[in-house]
């Protein structure tokens, strides 16, 4: 058990070892939910979008999207000419 220890303003800071076991990185966010008896719940907040959000993201007006054989061929060649350099 981990004893904190709240500041003037109200604040309080968890120790390392709290976020690893959280698996939340500093600037992260965590959720708090409030319990019977005057305990908190406390777990990593965790995205709430979908992935379809995300679809059209790299689109770019007036350009026909590229085949699957393209992409390919652009990482070839991308590929290629890392490994000359």
């Amino acid at each position: 058990m981990s004893t904190l220890t709240i500041t003037a303003r109200g604040r309080i800071t968890l120790r390392k070892e709290l976020l690893q076991h959280l698996g939340v990185q500093p600037g992260g966010k965590i959720v708090l939910e409030k319990l019977p008896g005057g305990r908190i719940e406390m777990k990593p907040a965790r995205p709430t979008g979908r992935i379809s959000d995300v679809f059209g993201v790299f689109k770019k007006d007036n350009r026909k999207p590229l085949s699957i054989e393209q992409i390919n061929e652009t990482a070839r060649q991308s590929w290629a000419g890392r490994r000359r350099g």
